[in-house]
């Protein structure tokens, strides 16, 4: 079996959120999205020659590598197609991959997870990527914010467009694009885990479900402002501008989630006991604003400098299972061989 190539990206978490799509099968969004890359929940992927003539896809259940089943394994297998297909190689591929971070429960383990993977798939087939072409490799796995992960720092991806006679837009580029760089803004991201189990309503079905409600339209439609403002309050490292508008957006995309048809609800009573304790410590000085995907965990925005106060104030609010103190992180990195312990 060959050395092959193992690839660590980040998760990333949007400051606006991608809920929606023009086109979801070949992930061309509703609504820009901006982001910023981290740095402790990462997913890394190992991928190599296999011992036979199929695919192997192992995933780490926490224990041990075991073999991956179920939608997890038909996603990869189908990315795995795609960018064989793309590169115009014909060969089996030997698959392990690992998050660091609990996965499905609405923590960007699929943007982290496919961004790895696509970066690794694409060294080990001789044609490596990085940036622009990465993010596009990543966007179409199926996993719309796998495309931000591409790159650390802040980073914003665009909509698609829609031809004016209503053809189907047109996704032959479409990557994420870097705002500025991880050294730009020493933000923290402390994440407040209130359930790490799967989601019962997983984001694609969510996607599909958005534009079922009466709210849908209105967010579309304030995008643009909050998108430029959002933008503006980052290059000019400004939280107290930032903090509100990711705040309503978070609050915006669980309304439109609840009034979709049929409704998701991914808030638990946790979740809305965090968003008081934020509250309450904004009361006291403390500049700190939360956000949440599409799931019931809470995370924290704020200066690096106050996470560790900020992840006490969580860890004693009733209901939260664990802290996790993340941050700003870089881009995702690719190198030759197997991570030192793995089974490759």
């Amino acid at each position: 079996m060959s050395a092959g190539f193992h690839a660590r990206a980040a998760a990333n978490i949007a400051f606006l959120k991608y809920w929606g799509a023009i086109d979801l099968d070949r992930v061309v969004p509703a609504n820009a999205s901006l982001s910023m890359t981290l740095s402790v929940c990462a997913s890394t992927c190992w991928i190599g020659s296999p011992g036979g003539n199929e695919d192997e896809i192992l995933r780490h259940d926490g224990v041990s590598f075991v073999a991956a089943e179920g939608s997890f394994r038909s996603r990869i297998a189908a990315h795995l197609d795609r960018l064989r297909s793309r590169f115009g190689v014909d060969r089996p591929l030997r698959v392990l991959t690992r998050n660091a971070f609990p996965a499905a429960a609405g923590l960007a383990s699929s943007a982290s997870g496919f961004c790895a993977l696509s970066a690794a798939a694409a060294a080990a087939l001789g044609h490596p990527a990085e940036g622009a072409a990465l993010s596009e490799l990543a966007r179409r796995s199926g996993s719309g914010s796998a495309a931000r992960s591409a790159f650390g720092g802040f980073v914003r991806w665009p909509a698609g467009d829609v031809d004016p006679e209503g053809a189907a837009p047109d996704d032959s580029e479409l990557p994420a694009a870097p705002v500025t760089p991880a050294n730009h803004w020493d933000l923290a991201d402390v994440i407040a885990i209130v359930d790490d189990g799967p989601k019962t309503v997983s984001s694609l079905d969510g996607h599909r479900r958005a534009v079922t409600s009466p709210h849908f339209r209105a967010r579309l439609e304030a995008m643009p402002d909050r998108m430029r403002r959002a933008v503006d309050a980052v290059r000019a490292r400004e939280l107290d501008a930032l903090g509100p508008l990711i705040e309503a957006d978070a609050i915006e995309l669980h309304a439109v989630a609840m009034t979709s048809s049929p409704p998701i609800h991914y808030w638990r009573p946790a979740t809305v006991a965090v968003l008081e304790r934020v509250r309450a410590l904004r009361e006291t000085g403390v500049p700190a604003w939360a956000t949440m995907d599409a799931g019931p965990n809470v995370h924290v925005i704020a200066p690096h400098d106050r996470s560790g106060a900020i992840a006490q104030a969580l860890a004693g609010v009733d209901g939260v299972q664990r802290v996790i103190e993340d941050r700003v992180g870089g881009p995702p990195v690719v190198r030759e061989g197997s991570p030192a312990g793995w089974p490759a």
